[in-house]
């Protein structure tokens, strides 16, 4: 990114920008409108979203000048930062608050018309998909919780004194970012909310490997991580002009339905390049799964759908009436399937999904059949005890699997704790380079005392159940996570049920 024109503004440094930002949430503490970070972080991140904008688009202008080209403002008067927030005396008050939550108020032009969200939710782009209908999609679900006019002013202020000018501000507020989504986790982690680590992203997208050219789709992609690492991921092979229009026009895809998160992607996703991100704020789940055709399908999908979520009917009814069920994951599961490319093009799946995905029967069962049948599942990754802690200690796995089938063979790979630990934290992450025996193994696979091989024959003659352990690991009961020891004594009881109605009827039969 070019530097500002003006050179007298200072560089926004690490500390200043923490301490700008711990500010803006010290004078949110007075508002009694907002209620813990869960309702803090969404406000500031929308207001540091419209001021990151003004400066793309202040940049945008003075490059379009330089070359001579006409430029357009995503953003019209009076509605530009630069308009209603960049002077410290500017609009406050109810009129502030008037101008930016109302249908209808008077802007600081003194002019009446639309009030500022109204405006940002009704832009349209020229041709749909450029960066008005991102602002419009971002603010139709945005809410404006501050009801001090005053205090609201104070922090646009603050945020006015961060600079989005060059790229080292951005890598500085890229940083600050990834932090403030971590205490977003934090905070929604008590409402059953819960994202991926970024070192079990980075391991997805690294074994992956997204090439340039192809299309990647998270379809639950909440805050937007596993987008931003492939993003990442694909700038390093950007080497023209070209190579970049593609990456940013026809790569990255999204869905995320929750507002919030969908916001904290949007952002997430600008501050590390993507200037028009692809996210599509509906269900992934609302379209029914035999009209999904091949101009819907992608060449790649990484992601973590939700855990144990439940569905409304509507949705329900968009999946065949054998493969209907209540668990969010097993939906998202088939919706995945269904969206990879076919033959000849190779497409391929990387997806997380909790212990009981592996083990489950009924309807479970029938979608793995399907899976191991008409699709490849050449790994399956078994994570180690405390990845999304504290958030939950089920236990999980790292789905393998690309078009086409039928499955041979799976490939397991435990991966294991660091030596005299017994599971994760949240001080205690795991971290990247505790991968690097996985990453050597999964370009020169042989059997090891943690990977071991299981024929798909095998698995289908057992229900399609992949909860298959490691032959060569003589772990005690006592270190298996408590979810693992009654998923085992739930399923000894119901073994030991079925046998015993056996031994029943065979009684039965004998008697005289």
């Amino acid at each position: 990114m070019a530097k500002a024109k003006n050179p007298t503004i200072p560089l926004t440094t690490a500390q200043r920008l923490g301490s700008l930002v711990k500010s803006a949430r010290d004078i949110m503490r007075k508002d009694k409108g907002l209620n813990g970070d869960l309702d803090r972080l969404p406000m500031l991140t929308w207001i540091m979203f419209l001021k990151f904008l003004d400066d793309l688009e202040q940049l945008r202008e003075t490059e379009a000048e330089l070359a001579k080209e006409r430029f357009r403002s995503t953003v019209e008067q009076p509605y530009r930062w630069q308009d209603w927030a960049a002077k410290p005396d500017g609009i406050t008050g109810d009129e502030l608050i008037a101008f930016v939550n109302n249908d209808e108020a008077v802007g600081p032009d003194g002019k009446r018309g639309p009030g500022l969200f109204a405006y940002l939710r009704g832009l349209q782009g020229a041709n749909g998909g450029d960066r008005r209908d991102v602002i419009a999609s971002v603010f139709q679900g945005t809410i404006n919780r501050m009801i001090n006019g005053y205090l609201l002013r104070d922090v646009v202020n603050k945020v006015n004194n961060i600079h989005f000018t060059s790229s080292e501000e951005i890598h500085t507020l890229g940083h600050l970012y990834e932090s403030l989504l971590r205490e977003m986790r934090d905070a929604a982690g008590d409402s059953g909310e819960f994202y991926t680590p970024r070192t079990v992203v980075r391991f997805m997208v690294q074994v992956t490997n997204p090439q340039l050219g192809e299309t990647v789709l998270d379809p639950a992609c909440g805050t937007g991580g596993f987008l931003v690492e492939t993003y990442t991921h694909l700038e390093k092979q950007c080497t023209t002009v070209q190579q970049r229009k593609t990456l940013q026009t026809k790569s990255l895809f999204g869905g995320e339905a929750k507002p919030l998160p969908y916001l904290l992607a949007q952002m997430n996703l600008l501050l590390h390049g993507l200037e028009s991100p692809k996210i599509d704020p509906g269900n992934s789940l609302r379209f029914p799964l035999n009209e999904i055709g091949d101009k819907d399908r992608v060449d790649v999908i990484l992601t973590n759908p939700p855990f144990g979520g439940e569905e409304e009917r509507g949705v329900l009814s968009n999946f065949p009436e054998d493969r209907q069920t209540s668990e969010t994951t097993l939906l998202f599961l088939q919706l995945i399937m269904r969206k990879l490319r076919r033959p000849p093009k190779p497409s391929r799946a990387s997806v997380i999904v909790p212990n009981g995905t592996l083990f489950g029967d009924g309807v479970c069962a029938r979608i793995k059949e399907e899976l191991l049948k008409d699709f490849n599942l050449h790994t399956i990754v078994r994570l180690p005890n405390g990845i999304f802690a504290p958030y939950t200690s089920i236990p999980t796995n790292l789905l393998f699997f690309d078009r086409p089938g039928p499955t041979k063979h799976v490939w397991y790979y435990e991966q294991p704790l660091p030596e005299g630990r017994k599971q994760y934290t949240k001080t205690m992450p795991m971290q990247f380079k505790e991968f690097k025996d996985c990453l050597a193994w999964w370009k020169k696979r042989k059997e090891t005392d943690c990977a071991w091989k299981v024929a798909a024959k095998d698995l289908l003659a057992n229900n399609c159940n992949l909860d298959v352990k490691n032959p060569r690991n003589k772990q005690n009961l006592e270190h298996l996570p408590p979810e693992q020891l009654v998923d085992d004594i739930l399923k000894k009881e119901q073994r030991i049920i079925e046998i015993m109605g056996e031994i029943k009827k065979l009684l039965e039969r004998s008697a005289p």
